[in-house]
């Protein structure tokens, strides 16, 4: 069997992520107790139809989840696949989540930022243990449902290669497995035909394109990710984020990762992502 956790803080979108999976023909489970999951995979896995299940855990398990790490390494040495995904966001975007959709938090019916606190540190060891943090902040429901079914939905074992640019002073990406910083680079920021664009537009990418020390680099960071492939590969990786910073997220970062993207398309499965381009 293969075991996804949907896991992290409420209001991150673990209903957005189990749905997902379970349209990629996940068997789907939300908030079972911990002690009753290798009962569960053990019912699933004696159907021949069944090779797969998604299970959501969250803050709620409570005490259950002091018993998590000797029930998933019990899983695997009976031949499973356990793979943790954690959802994370910041205290002020999961406030104002909790404030548009009225809820109140699982652990605090009067104070959402106290449940929020007692939330994390209940967390922290399935955190500790995730496969994948994938920080939900500025993903909608669409682009998140995107994201789950691009890792998910294929087979285990191949690897699924996200570049992801971001801006350093929006902080870095927690699911980076790497991250290439690009801000010594020419900044089109600073040229006021280019400054109101962004590396989507033509004349932002050849700016930075045609730079030599940009050719340079790219050079560089295609046998750097590369080799960092084989690697993932050899360790069983499903998926990896190379994450690519500039100051804002907006021009040198968006045109590095896409032509990144583009160099590395042939023999290993890319998709490109701008998370700060609209800031």
């Amino acid at each position: 069997m293969r075991l996804v956790v949907v896991t992290g803080v409420s209001g991150a979108g673990k209903s957005t992520a189990l749905r997902a999976l379970e349209d990629l023909g996940f068997y789907a489970v939300d908030n079972l107790p911990l002690p009753l999951v290798p009962e569960l995979i053990d019912l699933l896995a004696s159907r021949p139809d069944v090779d797969r299940a998604a299970l959501g855990i969250d803050a709620r398990s409570g005490d259950f989840l002091s018993g998590m790490a000797s029930i998933f390494a019990d899983l695997r040495k009976r031949g499973h696949s356990v793979e943790v995904l954690f959802l994370e966001a910041s205290d002020d975007i999961l406030l104002r989540r909790f404030s548009e959709t009225r809820r109140r938090h699982p652990l605090s019916d009067t104070d959402i930022r106290a449940g929020i606190g007692a939330e994390r540190q209940t967390l922290a060891g399935l955190r500790q243990a995730a496969s994948a943090l994938v920080d939900t902040g500025t993903l909608n429901v669409h682009v998140l449902r995107g994201l789950i079914q691009e890792r998910y939905g294929r087979g285990e074992g191949e690897l699924a290669v996200t570049l992801l640019s971001f801006g350093f002073k929006h902080g870095i990406p927690a699911e980076a497995d790497i991250v290439l910083d690009v801000r010594f680079l020419p900044n089109p920021f600073f040229v006021p035909d280019l400054s109101a664009l962004s590396g989507e537009d033509e004349a932002v990418v050849r700016f930075v394109l045609d730079d030599p020390e940009t050719k340079a680099f790219l050079d560089d960071a295609e046998r750097l990710v590369h080799r960092s492939v084989q690697g993932f590969r050899r360790e069983g990786k499903s998926y990896a984020t190379v994450a690519v910073g500039c100051t804002g997220g907006r021009h040198r970062s968006v045109a590095i990762a896409k032509e990144l993207g583009r160099r590395l398309g042939t023999g290993i499965a890319v998709s490109v992502r701008h998370r700060d381009i609209a800031i």
